[in-house]
């Protein structure tokens, strides 16, 4: 198969797994306190941006956001630019570290913070409420474990996969 063929169907994977995480972890698993979710979609990005690159992830993340939003029906409505914001700061966080050479775990952890950091800042620039960012603590304190448990995950994934990778 040629080099571009495999990347694309790659592509088309990873953004198919990316979406239905996305969309079970909303219908069936839910929020925890404070709106704290688990980001189970954020472990496909940790994987596209180490087999793949960061365009690569950038695609994956978008279609992510915009299928998912067509699927729950809330496409371009207001948690759909909130989540769009978490999801971009997310990214930029993801490539920074990546291209530092950061720990996947320390990634991932901050990943996960800068996905909280963009809510709240949408949520801030949509509502003109100030005091949403109170609850910025609690998310933060929420974001940590989280990260954790998608960075271990994205790893045991990663540790497994890693022959098929097409880039290296």
């Amino acid at each position: 198969m040629r080099r571009e063929t495999k990347r694309f169907v790659y592509l088309a994977i990873l953004s198919a797994m990316a979406i239905t995480l996305n969309v079970i972890e909303y219908m069936y698993i839910g929020a925890f306190s404070f709106g704290i979710r688990i980001g189970l979609a954020n472990i496909i990005s940790l994987i596209t941006i180490c087999i793949l690159s960061t365009k690569d992830m950038i695609y994956v993340n978008v279609l992510r956001v915009l299928v998912s939003g067509l699927l729950r029906g809330v496409i371009f409505g207001s948690t759909f630019w909130i989540g769009l914001s978490g999801v971009v700061l997310s990214t930029f966080v993801i490539w920074f570290f990546h291209r530092q050479n950061s720990s996947l775990m320390f990634t991932s952890i901050m990943s996960s913070v800068a996905h909280s950091v963009g809510q709240i800042l949408m949520v801030m620039f949509f509502y003109q409420q100030a005091l949403i960012v109170s609850i910025l603590p609690y998310l933060l304190v929420g974001s940590i474990p989280m990260g954790v448990l998608t960075g271990i995950i994205a790893k045991m994934i990663l540790d497994r996969i890693k022959p098929l990778s097409i880039t290296k």
